[in-house]
This record gives structure tokens, C-alpha cells and sequence, in this order.
């Protein structure tokens, strides 16, 4: 299983994290966040290309939460959402130009995540175990310590509105979004 405190999650997304909060707030909600946590990331900022401890990720994000008076996976599932855009043009040696969203789900974990762990062996993005049941429904196992489900939900449906197909998937999770283990299952209308 996937460890909560032990890895290290890839610095692009603290880099997206610090835009979604001085997207959706300010740039001093950001800075009262480190400071609330002792975090000294003034002077020495997250770079894209680093590594750092996902415990600092989850400190920022639980903060987030609390400062912004949302809960932790509805906040989480905000990031994902805002930062989809941003994620596909950094990664997108990984990703075939002609995929939408049913693609992209079906080959995150062998193609984004492969190639991220690739390019730098210290990141540990999670196992997604996801299975195909037909041309109108995937469903996504998240197998993490982490508990970030939220924000595989927000990066889902990011995808979809990235794709212009916001209005034929649904995403549904089947599981408590706080577990180590979730099952998150897009349903596909097609027209």
C-alpha cells in the first residue's frame, strides 16, 4: 500500500497548489498558510523538478481546508479540477494528442505516473488500478495512505471539462472519500 508520511510527491504539484491558492484566494493566504504551519518556503520555493515530503503537502492542504472553511476532500477536489490544465501541458510527452477524457483515465497510471517516476525516482504517485467495464463506465481503485481521493475526483473531473465533456460523465464515489482504499467509478453518456 501506498505510505502516507515515508514519500515524496513531485514538485509540480506544490508549484500548482501555490497558483490555485493565489488563483482562488490571494497570494497572503498562501504565505498565512506556511506561516501557520512553520513551513519556510519564502526563500527557498518548490521547484518543478524536485521532490518534497508529502507530509509538507498535507499541512498545506488541510490549512487550505480550515482557512477557506471547506472540507478536506471538497478542497482537495478543487485543486485537482484547477490544475489539469496546467498538468497536461508539463506532462504532455506522456500523453497521445488524439486522447480525451475515457483515455486519459485509462492510461494515467501507466503513462503519466510511469513516466513522472521515470523522470525522477524519488516521486511516488499512486497506484490507480483502473478497469474498463464497457465503452460507458471506468471504474478507478485508489489504493493510498495518502487519502487524496478528493483529488483524483477533482483531477477527473478536470479532464472532463478540459475535454469539453463535462456534460457526459459522471463521477461517482462509492466509497468513504477518507479511506485508504476508494472506488471511484465515470460513467460515459455518449451522444
Amino acid at each position: 500500500m501506498h505510505s502516507a508520511f515515508s514519500d515524496n510527491m513531485h514538485g509540480s504539484i506544490f508549484i500548482f497548489l501555490k497558483r490555485f491558492m493565489e488563483n482562488e484566494y490571494d497570494y497572503s493566504t498562501w504565505i498565512k498558510i506556511l506561516e501557520r504551519k512553520g513551513i519556510n518556503r519564502l526563500h527557498e520555493t518548490y521547484q518543478m523538478n524536485e521532490v518534497y515530503p508529502v507530509a509538507e503537502l498535507f499541512d498545506i492542504i488541510s490549512e487550505g481546508a480550515a482557512i477557506t472553511g471547506v472540507s478536506n476532500p471538497e478542497f482537495q477536489e478543487k485543486f485537482g479540477e484547477f490544475l489539469v490544465p496546467d498538468l497536461l501541458l508539463v506532462f504532455k510527452k506522456f500523453i497521445d494528442p488524439n486522447w480525451k477524457t475515457y483515455d486519459m483515465l485509462q492510461y494515467i497510471s501507466t503513462h503519466m505516473h510511469g513516466g513522472i517516476k521515470k523522470e525522477n525516482s524519488l516521486s511516488n504517485p499512486p497506484p490507480l488500478h483502473v478497469t474498463k467495464v464497457g465503452r460507458n463506465l471506468i471504474i478507478i481503485d485508489y489504493h493510498s495512505k495518502r487519502r487524496m481521493a478528493g483529488f483524483a475526483i477533482g483531477i477527473v473531473k478536470g479532464l472532463a471539462r478540459y475535454f469539453q465533456e463535462q456534460d457526459r460523465i459522471n463521477v461517482l464515489p462509492t466509497t468513504d472519500l477518507n479511506a485508504e482504499r476508494v472506488q471511484i467509478k465515470v460513467e460515459f453518456s455518449h451522444p
